[in-house]
């Protein structure tokens, strides 16, 4: 399976986000933005803090990583 290599934030609550195997693009997590931990997005600067963990997660803090795999199918 691809890995991610790259995320950069993008407007709205959108990241975009470049795999090993190439693949690249944006991806729209707005259905996520309010619900639960994902309120702490509504800090514009919190949201544009993404990386990427060590082991390959989609992160924002100890609290908020999203699975590397569920992201690619997005694309």
């Amino acid at each position: 399976m691809a890995r991610p290599i790259k995320v950069e934030p993008r407007d709205g609550y959108r990241i975009w986000i470049r795999y090993s195997d190439g693949a690249a693009g944006v991806v729209d997590l707005s259905h996520l933005a309010g619900l639960g931990v994902f309120n702490a997005w509504k800090n514009r600067t919190f949201f544009q803090s993404v990386h990427l963990t060590t082991n390959g997660a989609v992160a924002w803090d100890e609290d908020i990583e999203l699975c590397p795999s569920a992201l690619y199918m997005r694309l």
